[in-house]
This record gives C-alpha cells, sequence and structure tokens, in this order.
C-alpha cells in the first residue's frame, strides 16, 4: 500500500493538469467508479485511491501501478473520458442516494397542454423520478424533477429498466436502485479474424493457405 502511494505521488508530479470532474451521488470515490465500469477493475481501487489520481493518471502511468493489460487501460481512460463529458451509465443522474441505494417511484402530471396527444383537460403523463418514498411531494416540487434515464413506465404503474428492485407493497410502483459491480460494464465482442489490429494479416495467411492447398 506504502509503495502504491509513493509511486502516485512521484507520477502527480509528472502529469499535466486535465479536467477532474466532481464525483456525483451515485459516484461518489474511486472504488464505486471502478465497480460500476466492471471488467474487473476493482481490484485496482486499492492502486488508485484518490478522485484526483483517478481522472488524472495516464496509460502509462496506470501501467507502473499494475493495471494490465493494455485494454483494460484503454477502457478505463475511455470512461474517464465519458464521466467528464457527464455521459454515465444507469443510474449515473440519480440525484437522491444513500448508502448507495436510491428510490425512484413513479409520478403523474399534467400533460403539456402544448402536446398533439391531449385528450381532454384531465390528461396526465407518468414519470419515473428520483425521490424517497416516504416523502410527499406537492405539484411544484414534481414539476422540478427530471424524468430518470434508462427507466420507464409499463402498464399503469410499474417501473421497468435495469437494476430495478421493486419496492414490496407498491405494485411496482416504487422501486430501488443500489449500485453494484458491472453495472456499467461495457462486454467485450468477440474477435473476429485476430480483432481490427490483426484482420488482415490473418485473413491473407488464410488465403495463402487456402491456395496452397487447390494447388497440392
Amino acid at each position: 500500500m506504502l509503495r502504491s502511494h509513493n509511486i502516485i505521488r512521484q507520477l502527480h508530479t509528472q502529469t499535466s493538469p486535465s479536467h477532474i470532474p466532481s464525483p456525483t451521488p451515485f459516484v461518489p470515490d474511486t472504488k464505486t467508479f471502478l465497480s460500476l465500469i466492471g471488467r474487473n477493475l476493482s481490484q485496482h481501487a486499492a492502486k488508485i485511491p484518490t478522485w484526483e489520481s483517478l481522472f488524472s493518471l495516464k496509460s502509462m502511468q496506470l501501467r507502473k501501478l499494475g493495471v494490465e493489460p493494455a485494454r483494460t487501460r484503454r477502457y478505463l481512460l475511455w470512461w474517464r473520458d465519458k464521466f467528464r463529458k457527464g455521459e454515465y451509465g444507469i443510474g449515473g443522474d440519480l440525484q437522491d442516494v444513500k448508502d448507495s441505494v436510491a428510490h425512484v417511484r413513479v409520478v403523474e402530471l399534467p400533460a403539456d397542454r402544448s402536446s398533439r396527444t391531449l385528450v381532454g383537460p384531465d390528461a396526465t403523463k407518468k414519470l419515473v423520478v428520483n425521490a424517497p418514498p416516504d416523502v410527499p411531494i406537492n405539484e411544484p416540487k414534481l414539476r422540478s424533477l427530471k424524468p430518470v434515464h434508462g427507466f420507464k413506465v409499463q402498464g399503469a404503474h410499474t417501473i421497468v429498466g435495469p437494476f430495478v428492485e421493486p419496492v414490496k407493497g407498491t405494485g411496482g410502483s416504487i422501486a430501488t436502485v443500489k449500485v453494484q459491480e458491472g453495472m456499467w460494464e461495457q462486454r467485450r465482442g468477440e474477435k473476429i479474424d485476430g480483432g481490427e489490429r490483426r484482420k488482415v494479416q490473418v485473413r491473407r495467411k488464410r488465403k495463402l493457405e487456402e491456395l496452397r492447398k487447390t494447388r497440392a
């Protein structure tokens, strides 16, 4: 542990300043970030203990800290760049979070009067918002809440979406979303002919082998 801290201090002196985004309620620290993006990166949390180091260390510096292989570093840097731009995975826009758990609930608002789908004065629209279930919300408060990305209302009042856990006794109108390992993980696709880097070489060898067999 001490060795990792010493390396980080040395590497920071070589790192040029860059934009370091603020943590969010759903992603408050390095350990959570690494856990969310998956690919077993959470095992490196002790090597990158601070938020500043997470967003400032370069690929070669991460390599010195033991983040291997190279594709894992590229993946980490890719997610780091997305987070800087405010591009989050599921749950990333949740603001009311306690102990890594957020509540989402269905609310009903008067439909937009300018909407072409308006069918009458009592028409409403249903949204999934991030709000504690035990806090009453009046209409002005409802209007200030933004719909949560990645979730929708199915049927009368059932929340559907990735990693949603309905709260018992609510009929699906209230649910929890909890930080989990790999929630934001981008699965590696199956490599075809060795991947992009080796594709030409592999296909050329295959063609030569086919020609050799036809001449035999």
